[in-house]
């Protein structure tokens, strides 16, 4: 029986959806202006888990996770670089496509962006306004009118009364309230622009992904996922304008994860404390750990970036690639692990728990191999490879993965191959001190060695 959080209400429950064997799911996705920082590939990391999971259920999952491709900020970066604001958002959402396939992401069902939807959005636009929950300011921006939906603040927790314009709720002379957001802007001198009822202008933010998800999965479906910071304002506002617009309920579920941490503040551009995954993958052994390190805690809790904690990660999945090495994998799978597996997914998504259930089957699986009982080391092999297919680990053969280099190789595999060579001449020749100071070269270059019964030398990169 899975569980999920579900921060509408604040409590785990039983997740029903709402037709039978099927799930509708939207993920807020990114503002393409600049290459992903592993806060970002948290979140999608995040939502890639719940969606593999979800299938492995046996559901048919329709996964959404749009893309904002028109925005102040790739208008102000465009303009910045003296670029066409089209081009740089066109550029940075293939890097983004190229991010996620390295972090072995499954694309979305549906990717849909904004400026594919103005004419929806225009359409759910001109629908608050009849309806009177909207209204033209003197400026020709299309404002929503906060107070006309009651139900404000409940997924955030915060009262009307007492919400105060800052640093989350914009400032605007056009307001008839603070609280108002824009549903459409009026167009500047220079910058991109759409034909409306209300002139020439571009969509607000919160609008687009109201329009996209009940475009593309109807008025109420069952997920709505994305990072802590969007559930205010983002999200609340997604709620006031769907509801109002659709006349129904929005989401069933509504899930937020937890923030990367640097420094017990969170990763984010504008406090400059990023790493883009690009610059992370080029110190890491391979992906996978810059993956296993984002699903080593609770995806609603926060989770600290550090070397130590990658390094960490890298250790841990090293220890399960080096249990699948030479276990096979022709045997039953396990039902007693998986069925543990499985409460711990079962409960929230507890990939710690999740993570840790693995490791005592590469535990049993070193036993196994240890005692010669070649059937039940593949068994084992087998049932940790099955619960790496829904995590997206342990995907790689594994001798392949443990030959891998952390940050850049120094020396080659050939180069490895040759110095085993001179190194089994030399000790066929009883020249112990050549052996010996081929060993210590390689393990010098980060190369262990593990000379095996019968005069074979395997090897791994540490």
């Amino acid at each position: 029986m899975l569980k999920i959080h579900n921060s509408l209400t604040g409590e785990k429950q039983e997740f029903k959806p709402l037709r039978p064997n099927e799930v509708r799911m939207y993920v807020c996705g990114m503002t393409n202006y600049d290459y992903i920082h592993v806060g970002h590939a948290r979140m999608l990391t995040v939502f890639d888990l719940i969606q593999r999971y979800l299938r492995s259920l046996g559901y048919a999952v329709t996964y959404v996770r749009n893309v904002t491709d028109i925005d102040d900020k790739i208008i102000e970066r465009a303009a910045a670089n003296g670029e066409n604001w089209a081009d740089l958002a066109g550029r940075f959402t293939a890097a983004m496509h190229e991010d996620c396939a390295t972090l072995g992401l499954q694309p979305p069902d549906v990717e849909p962006r904004a400026t594919q939807y103005i004419g929806q959005i225009i359409a759910m636009t001109q629908t608050l306004i009849d309806k009177g929950f909207a209204y033209v300011a003197h400026n020709n921006d299309v404002m929503f009118s906060v107070r006309k939906f009651p139900a404000y603040g409940l997924l955030s927790g915060k009262k009307i009364d007492d919400l105060r314009s800052g640093s989350r709720v914009q400032v605007d002379d056009a307001k008839l309230d603070p609280l108002d957001f824009v549903l459409w802007k009026h167009a500047k001198p220079g910058e991109p622009s759409w034909a409306s009822p209300w002139g020439e202008g571009r969509p607000g933010w919160h609008i687009e992904c109201s329009a996209m998800s009940t475009s593309v999965l109807g008025s109420y479906f069952d997920l709505h996922g994305g990072g802590e910071d969007l559930k205010f304002p983002h999200h609340e506002n997604e709620i006031a304008q769907s509801v109002c617009a659709c006349g129904t309920p929005f989401v069933n579920v509504w899930m937020h994860n937890g923030f990367v941490r640097v420094n017990d503040e969170k990763m984010s551009k504008s406090l400059g404390n990023f790493f883009t995954v690009r610059e992370v993958l080029k110190t890491l052994r391979d992906p996978e750990v810059l993956r296993f390190f984002l699903l080593s805690s609770h995806y609603r809790g926060p989770i600290n970036y550090s070397s130590v904690q990658l390094t960490q990660a890298d250790e841990t999945l090293l220890g399960l690639y080096r249990a699948l090495k030479e276990a096979g994998t022709s045997g039953a799978v396990n039902a007693e692990w998986m069925g543990q597996f499985r409460e711990a997914m079962d409960d929230d998504f507890n990939t710690p728990e999740a993570l840790a259930t693995m490791q005592g089957v590469a535990r049993e699986i070193n036993q196994a191999k240890a005692a010669g009982d070649a059937l039940k080391a593949a068994g084992g092999a087998a049932t940790l490879l099955a619960m790496g297919a829904v995590l997206g680990v342990l995907q790689q053969e594994p001798d392949a993965y443990l030959k891998r280099s952390v940050g850049s190789q120094t020396v080659s595999d050939a180069d490895v191959d040759a110095l085993l060579a001179a190194r089994k001449a030399a000790r066929a020749a009883k020249d112990f001190g050549e052996s010996d100071r081929i060993r210590a070269q390689l393990t010098a270059a980060g190369i262990l060695l593990e000379d095996r019964p019968g005069g074979a030398t395997q090897w791994r990169r540490a």
